[in-house]
C-alpha cells in the first residue's frame, strides 16, 4: 500500500458501519488507508458487514467485523477489545455512527421508547469513546455523527432530536476535555440523506427539507456526507474541534 495515503498505519472504529452512511465511511477510511473496525448490531447486518470489510480489504487495507448491540452497556468495551487484539494497542480514530430513529407522538411515547434512543444516541457514544481514549494516539480524531434534527423541532421526532442535540453538547465536552492531549472532537450533522433511516422520517417532513435546501434541493447522499468524515479524519483537520458541521447542502444556514 502506498505510504501516501492519508491514513496510512491509523487504526479506526466506525460503529453502525454494516450499510448506509455508515459503510461508506468504513469503506472510505480503509480506502484512505486505515485498518478499520466495522461495527454492525444484530444478526441480520452481519452479511452487510462482512461485505463491508471485504471491500476495504480488496482496496488494499485491514479489516476486522465486531457484532456489538450498542444498546447494552458492554459493548464498547468488546469492540476495542476486539480492536487492539486486531491491531496493536493503539487506535486513531473513533466515527460514533450507530444511531435509531422512530417517529412517535408525545401521546403515543414511553419510558422503554426514551430507554432504546438515548442508550444508543447518546450513552453509547460516551462510554465508546471512555473505552477508546486510553488507547487513543495523538492527534486522535473523535467523530460523532449528528443530525439536522439536533436543532430543529420536527413533530413527532422530539426524543430523536434531543438526543442529537445531548450528542453535540456532549462532542462539546469532550472537545474541552480531550485538548490538552491533542485530540479532536466533532460532529457531523447530515440533512435528509438516501439511506434506510430515512424511511423512519415522515414523508412531509422529508419533502419540507428537500423543498429548503439550497444546492439542487435534492437529498443528500452517502457519498456527501463521506468525504466531510473523512477530512475531519485528517491532519488537515488539526485546528477543528468541538464544532458541529451541517452537511446538508445549505439546508439550516446556522
Amino acid at each position: 500500500m502506498s505510504t501516501q495515503l492519508p491514513l496510512s498505519g491509523k487504526v479506526a472504529i466506525v460503529t453502525g458501519s454494516s450499510r448506509g452512511i455508515g459503510a461508506g465511511i468504513a469503506l472510505h477510511l480503509g480506502e484512505k488507508g486505515a485498518k478499520v473496525t466495522v461495527v454492525y448490531s444484530s444478526p441480520r447486518s452481519e452479511a452487510g458487514a462482512k461485505e463491508v470489510a471485504s471491500k476495504i480489504k480488496a482496496s488494499g487495507s485491514q479489516a476486522i467485523v465486531v457484532q456489538a448491540d450498542l444498546g447494552n452497556v458492554d459493548a464498547p468495551t468488546k469492540i476495542v477489545s476486539e480492536t487492539i487484539k486486531a491491531f496493536g494497542e493503539k487506535i486513531d480514530i473513533l466515527v460514533n455512527n450507530a444511531g435509531v430513529l422512530f417517529s412517535k407522538s408525545i401521546l403515543e411515547t414511553t419510558a422503554e421508547d426514551y430507554e432504546a434512543i438515548f442508550s444508543v444516541n447518546v450513552r453509547a457514544p460516551l462510554l465508546t469513546t471512555k473505552a477508546v481514549v486510553p488507547y487513543l494516539r495523538a492527534p486522535g480524531r473523535i467523530i460523532n455523527i449528528s443530525s439536522i434534527g439536533a436543532r430543529q423541532g420536527l413533530e413527532s421526532l422530539a426524543m430523536y432530536s434531543a438526543s442529537k442535540a445531548a450528542l453535540e453538547g456532549m462532542t462539546r465536552g469532550l472537545a474541552a476535555e480531550l485538548g490538552s492531549s491533542g485530540h479532536t472532537v466533532t460532529a457531523v450533522a447530515p440533512g435528509p440523506v438516501k439511506s434506510d433511516m430515512l424511511d423512519d422520517v415522515p414523508a412531509e417532513i422529508v419533502e419540507l427539507q428537500l423543498k429548503t435546501t439550497p444546492v439542487e434541493h435534492r437529498h443528500g447522499t452517502v457519498d456527501d456526507i463521506v468525504q466531510v468524515v473523512g477530512w475531519l479524519s485528517e491532519e488537515r483537520s488539526r485546528w477543528i474541534s468541538g464544532q458541529t458541521i451541517s452537511a446538508s447542502g445549505g439546508y439550516q444556514m446556522l
